[in-house]
């Protein structure tokens, strides 16, 4: 946002990079140096900034000039990540947020108004089903939910006050996929917003906006930090509805920490490294998941025999890292799965360097009533793998040795 080095055409230190290449742009775009002339972008550990004079401190906060005030709005660690996002996407403008449900919550809140009506995919994130029924009708802000196995039910639930279009894809937990380009014809077609959760694919794997999507939604603490170390949101797109959202984050306050930032944007700097070999080793357990007679329903969008397969190949460049299964005997099995792991790691997190499994039913979604988890497919035998980056033959080894105990 403020002071970041020009990237494209244009040059950076001196030496010209095409803006087309991903792994450049996470690479390279960067705070103006200091005048220490630092080559890693350092910690800028400050709540406020100071002014030349009077008249510079009126034309900043009448927003005349484009420079940092008070680090709730901006910073130039949290403006350099926010801004390696907005290239990766293709976005026109974001804003950084201290968790992804601030940044969920936070951009809903800003667009919405008393009234107004949500149709969201009914797979989506706990925490995103809770604002839903739980705090939105506090405002007069209802929804209504459509299958992800059947879009086509969308129109039907479009009325003359809904706004939003809001969806996960690949979803949470269950790894469906729903088909971008469908969503945003429908969104363009009856004038919504349409907003995408694009957590479990990150930039580099999927872009959103080039089908349709007006805003993009990243926890970053997850795949973009990629190491289980910080929390942190992020929400790019549309400048005007990204205007709205800075306005609405600047006076509520849950913007991101400027060391989160800078630790997240380091991450971004490997993230396609990390990606490959996440997308790799996910592959082969999805694969391997398949050959057991203990396990069913299988789901990885890579995996030939994923539902949505053929809309996967058409909007990812690989599928990630999560796969699901479901494990035959229900919760008890599913806990006892658990219990007989060795190497992984039994955590509620995702997107990190060592493989985590998690048994939704018996956790993160135990608070929903059966009839609620059926409808957002989780099973009560359904395992998510969030697969990591230690070598293939040891996660699949333990994956196996608790499978047969």
């Amino acid at each position: 946002m403020e002071n970041l080095q020009a990237i494209g055409t244009e040059q950076i230190n001196g030496n010209a990079y095409s803006q087309e290449n991903f792994e450049t742009i996470a690479v390279r775009t960067q705070s103006e140096r200091t005048q220490f002339q630092e080559h890693s972008v350092p910690l800028f550990l400050t709540s406020s900034y100071v002014f030349e004079d009077s008249e510079d401190m009126r034309a900043s906060f009448a927003e005349e000039k484009e420079r940092n005030i008070y680090s709730r709005f901006s910073n130039p660690n949290t403006s350099e990540f926010v801004e390696k996002i907005v290239k990766m996407e293709g976005a026109e403008g974001g804003y950084a947020f201290a968790t992804g449900m601030a940044a969920v919550f936070s951009t809903l809140a800003a667009l919405l108004n008393s009234g107004d009506h949500i149709v969201a995919a009914r797979s989506i994130f706990g925490s995103t089903h809770g604002l839903f029924t739980k705090y939105f009708p506090k405002w007069n802000i209802s929804h209504s939910y459509f299958d992800v196995n059947q879009p086509e039910d969308i129109k039907a639930l479009i009325k003359p006050e809904t706004k939003v279009l809001f969806a996960e894809s690949p979803t949470n937990p269950g790894v469906d996929i729903l088909d971008l380009e469908l969503l945003g014809d429908i969104a363009r077609k009856h004038d919504l917003i349409l907003i995408i959760d694009n957590c479990f694919a990150t930039p580099y794997l999927q872009n959103p906006i080039k089908f349709g999507a007006d805003l993009v939604i990243h926890s970053a603490t997850k795949l973009i930090d990629g190491q289980g170390r910080v929390l942190g949101g992020v929400t790019v797109g549309r400048e005007d509805l990204i205007r709205e959202i800075y306005l609405f984050s600047r006076n509520t306050g849950p913007a991101l920490s400027p060391f989160n930032a800078w630790i997240l944007s380091k991450s971004l700097e490997t993230l396609p490294v990390r990606l490959e070999r996440h997308c790799e080793n996910a592959l082969k357990v999805a694969e391997f998941l398949e050959t057991l007679d203990e396990t069913e329903n299988v789901k990885y969008p890579f995996l030939r025999t994923h539902p949505q397969y053929e809309i996967a190949k058409k909007q990812m460049k690989l599928g990630g890292n999560v796969v699901a299964f479901e494990i035959k005997g229900g919760i008890e099995a599913g806990r006892r799965f658990i219990d007989n792991l060795q190497l992984c790691s039994r955590s509620a997190n995702l997107g990190d360097t060592r493989t985590i499994v998690t048994h939704p039913a018996s956790t993160t979604h135990s608070k929903l009533s059966e009839s609620e988890r059926l409808d957002a497919g989780i099973s009560d035998g359904l395992v998510r793998i969030s697969v990591g980056l230690e070598h293939i033959d040891d996660i699949i080894k333990d994956l196996k040795n608790a499978l047969n105990n």
